[in-house]
C-alpha cells in the first residue's frame, strides 16, 4: 500500500466516547489516531474512509479536511472560499449543502456564514462556467462542513452523509429509541464483547440487543444503511468499495450465548422483533413479553444485562418506587450479574438502595447522564464468609 496516498480525516462521536472511538480506529488500522473533544482525528486511505464508515460502532460522521486558513470577517471568508477550486469536487449538474458550526466572537451566525460560503461557491461557477451547481438541502451530491473557531476556519467534505446512527435497521417507531451510537457505546464502555449471556430488561424497540448481537458476531456497524456520501463523490471507487464490504463480512465471528430482551409492552415487544429482523440477527436475538420486576435470572453463568429505563414524565413517588424496583429485582433475582444501566435522573439514584461499583458520565442526547454499574454476586458476600468460617 502506498503510504502517500493517506490523507487526514475527523471522526466525530459522542461526548466522553473519544477513548472508544480512537480504540476502534486504532483496531481497524487507522494511523496517527488523537483524541478530540468529540471527535478523534486520524490518517488513511480511501478504502479506509470506506472502511470507518461501514465499521465504526461509535462515530456519528467522517469528514476529510480539504483546506484550512485564518479568517478575519464574512468578507474575507468569502474571498477565501471563492479562491478555493471547487471544481476537483463539484460539477455544476450536481448539487451541494453546507454545514456550518462556529464559536466564535467574529462569526456569530452560523447561518450567514453558510450563506456567505454558498454565495461564493456559486458566484466562482458562475463566473468561470456561465453556470452554477443547486443548492439541495436534504439529499446533496456533495456535503461541505464549514468548522470556525475563532479566526480558524476549516472547510471539510462529509463522507458520511446522514449521521451514522441511521443504521439502516430500525423502522420509524413511536417509543423514544436511545440512539444507536448511544446504545453501541454504553455497551463498549459496559465492557461487552459477547462472551457471556446478555439481557435488556426493558428493551423498547430492541437498539440495544441488535447493537450487542453486532459487537458480539463482529458485523458491521453500518452494513444495512442505505448508503453514505461518498459513493455519490467523483473519486468513488465502487470495486474498492466491494473489496472492503467482503474483507469486513469476513471477519464475523460466532457467538454461543444467548440475547434475550424483555419489555412489558406487546407494542415494544412486535417493533423490538421487526427491527432485529430487519437487522438479520433474529437467529441470536429472543424478545418477551415480561415484566422484569416480576422476573428472576433465567441462564447459568454470569449474566451481563445493559439497559435505558424509559424516563417517561414520571411522578417523584412513581420515580422512587421505579429504582428502588429495578434494585429489589436485581437483588432478590439475578445473582451472578454485572448489570449497567443509563440513567438521566441522578437524584433517582439512590433509591435503588444498591452501591455503584462504576459511575461514567456521559449524556443521552443534551441529557447529562450516568452509566452506572451494580456487581450481583453469586450467593450473598455474607453467606459465603459465613460458609468460610464453618469448615
Amino acid at each position: 500500500m502506498d503510504m502517500g496516498n493517506n490523507f487526514k480525516m475527523v471522526a466525530k462521536t459522542l461526548f466522553g466516547f473519544e477513548e472508544l472511538l480512537a480504540k476502534e480506529l486504532r483496531n481497524l488500522g487507522a494511523s496517527n489516531v488523537i483524541e478530540g473533544v468529540r471527535n478523534v482525528s486520524f490518517e488513511g486511505d480511501t478504502g479506509f474512509m470506506y472502511k470507518a464508515n461501514l465499521c465504526l460502532r461509535t462515530a456519528i460522521k467522517i469528514i476529510k479536511p480539504i483546506h484550512s486558513f485564518r479568517v478575519r470577517d464574512e468578507n474575507d471568508l468569502y474571498k477565501k472560499i471563492y479562491a478555493m477550486d471547487w471544481t476537483e469536487y463539484l460539477s455544476v449538474s450536481e448539487t451541494f449543502a453546507i454545514d456550518t458550526t462556529v464559536n466564535s466572537e467574529q462569526f456569530t451566525h452560523s447561518l450567514y456564514v453558510s450563506q456567505k460560503t454558498k454565495d461564493a461557491i456559486v458566484d466562482k461557477f458562475r463566473d468561470t462556467d456561465g453556470t452554477r451547481p443547486d443548492v439541495d438541502i436534504k439529499d446533496p451530491d456533495l456535503r461541505i462542513n464549514i468548522h470556525i473557531h475563532n479566526n480558524d476556519c476549516n472547510i471539510s467534505l462529509d463522507s458520511s452523509g446522514n449521521s451514522l446512527h441511521r443504521r439502516g435497521y430500525r423502522t420509524a417507531t413511536n417509543i423514544a429509541p436511545i440512539n444507536e451510537v448511544l446504545a453501541s457505546g454504553l455497551l463498549l464502555l459496559s465492557g461487552w464483547d459477547g462472551q457471556s449471556d446478555f439481557l435488556d430488561p426493558m428493551c423498547g424497540s430492541g437498539t440495544m440487543l441488535t447493537e450487542a448481537a453486532m459487537i458480539a458476531c463482529n458485523i458491521p456497524a453500518n452494513i444495512n444503511r442505505k448508503g453514505f456520501a461518498f459513493e455519490k463523490w467523483s473519486d468513488f471507487d465502487a470495486e474498492l468499495y466491494e473489496k472492503i464490504i467482503d474483507s469486513s463480512l469476513k471477519k464475523t465471528r460466532e457467538f454461543h450465548y444467548k440475547i434475550i430482551g424483555y419489555d412489558k409492552a406487546p407494542s415494544a415487544v412486535r417493533k423490538a422483533q421487526d427491527n432485529i429482523e430487519n437487522a438479520n440477527l433474529a437467529d441470536y436475538i429472543s424478545v418477551e413479553r415480561k415484566d422484569f420486576f416480576k422476573t428472576e435470572k433465567e441462564t447459568v453463568g454470569t449474566l451481563h444485562m445493559c439497559f435505558n429505563p424509559p424516563y417517561g414524565e414520571r411522578l417523584d413517588i412513581e420515580m422512587e418506587n421505579f429504582y428502588s424496583a429495578i434494585g429489589d429485582t436485581l437483588k432478590q433475582g439475578y445473582p451472578g450479574t454485572n448489570a449497567w444501566f443509563i440513567t438521566s435522573n441522578l437524584p433517582a439514584l439512590k433509591f435503588v438502595g444498591l452501591r455503584p461499583s462504576r459511575k461514567i458520565k456521559v449524556f443521552n442526547s443534551h441529557l447529562e447522564s450516568r452509566l452506572v454499574k451494580y456487581e450481583m454476586y453469586e450467593g450473598s458476600k455474607k453467606a459465603k464468609y459465613q460458609k468460610g468460617n464453618e469448615e
